[in-house]
């Protein structure tokens, strides 16, 4: 279930029954500063809540104080092996960390990087993949399980509360659906942290998609989990579009507007996939919440379009436009038909702003 207990990051709070935070990661070269920069703008214009960006040398830890301080957003720093990495990158104002403690060397480590993080109040997530399990654990299970992936991640939160440090969230990350949902469902049941959803390396905008909508969205519909990523391979900008529409199918954001469109049939008297597609180019700026529908015929249209808060239904050549709270539909050509929706949408967008 989701979390009982939060963490603070920035201004953020995870956890706890907050909404869940949308998050993604730069894939610049973070020394470079004015990249890393544009990219995180771009995210937060996006719509994304909290960035990540890998810390892997001293020039990375030492760029975090300017990216901290000019950031519209909180930064998390993505940091392995090497403690002093993250100790720089606290004391330069990052807001988050994500190790593995198990990792950054023995005990008198992790007690530096715990007195840092409790001084600076930095909260840690424990990040573990399937990718990069230890290797007991690999030959215990026999591969990278859930169970696996889960005894892993308790070992790593048994360091932390050893030194005294709860100010934890956790993910079970994998590439494999099934075992990312498995390995969720079992640690939700040990642990009341927060919990960061994501099915790792989960591939191309297509697969990765799909990949990342089935696995995150069962959770979050089983009241699992508190920020979610998707991990798609290319422009991170494309990922914080995947998570919105996941929140979305979950209903769990309610903003931007939702098309409903049919799959188109025999009896489709308009070009369903053309209009859809050129409605959803049109309003993609809009943040209200409205629901609009685009339909091809008279069997299921004008039912799906009076559920909208507005909508076509294709009627020989011709739509019929319908709006909530009009009783009669309006008849009109097709261009004309999809010149009103827009104009209605963005009426209706500045109804709802002004509410």
């Amino acid at each position: 279930m989701a979390s009982k207990r939060s963490i603070k990051v920035g201004y953020l709070t995870i956890g706890g029954g907050a909404d869940v935070v949308i998050q993604s990661m730069t894939n610049t070269d973070t020394r470079d500063v004015p990249a890393t920069l544009d990219q995180i703008n771009r995210l937060y214009d996006a719509g994304c809540q909290l960035v990540r960006v890998s810390v892997y040398d001293t020039r990375c830890a030492q760029a975090v104080k300017e990216l901290t301080a000019k950031s519209p957003v909180p930064l998390v720093a993505d940091i392995h092996f090497d403690h002093r990495l993250a100790i720089l990158s606290m004391e330069n104002g990052i807001h988050k960390l994500r190790i593995n403690p198990g990792n950054i060397g023995g005990e008198g480590r992790v007690k530096e990087v715990v007195a840092c993080a409790k001084d600076h109040g930095v909260p840690i997530r424990i990040g573990v993949n399937g990718g990069s399990l230890e290797k007991d654990l690999l030959i215990k299970y026999g591969g990278a399980t859930a169970e696996a992936l889960v005894e892993s991640a308790m070992g790593h939160v048994r360091i932390l509360e050893e030194n005294g440090f709860y100010d934890t969230a956790i993910a079970v990350k994998s590439s494999s659906v099934p075992t990312m949902v498995k390995a969720y469902r079992m640690l939700s049941e040990k642990v009341d942290y927060p919990l960061h959803l994501g099915v790792t390396e989960a591939g191309t905008v297509r697969m990765g998609s799909i990949k990342s909508a089935v696995g995150i969205g069962s959770l979050l519909l089983s009241g699992i989990g508190d920020t979610i990523r998707v991990s798609l391979s290319g422009d991170p900008v494309r990922e914080i579009v995947a998570c919105k529409d996941i929140l979305r199918s979950c209903g769990l954001l309610n903003t931007g507007v939702e098309i409903v469109s049919c799959p188109t049939c025999g009896r489709c008297t308009i070009d369903v996939e053309q209009m859809a597609l050129e409605l959803e180019g049109r309003i993609s700026h809009i943040d209200a919440p409205i629901k609009a529908a685009v339909m091809g015929c008279i069997v299921n249209g004008p039912g799906e379009a009076r559920d909208a808060d507005i909508g076509i239904a294709g009627a020989g050549g011709d739509v019929l436009l319908f709006q909530k709270g009009v009783d009669k539909p309006v008849r009109m050509a097709a261009k004309a038909g999809m010149d009103r929706l827009v104009e209605e949408i963005i009426r209706l967008s500045h109804e709802k702003t002004n509410q």
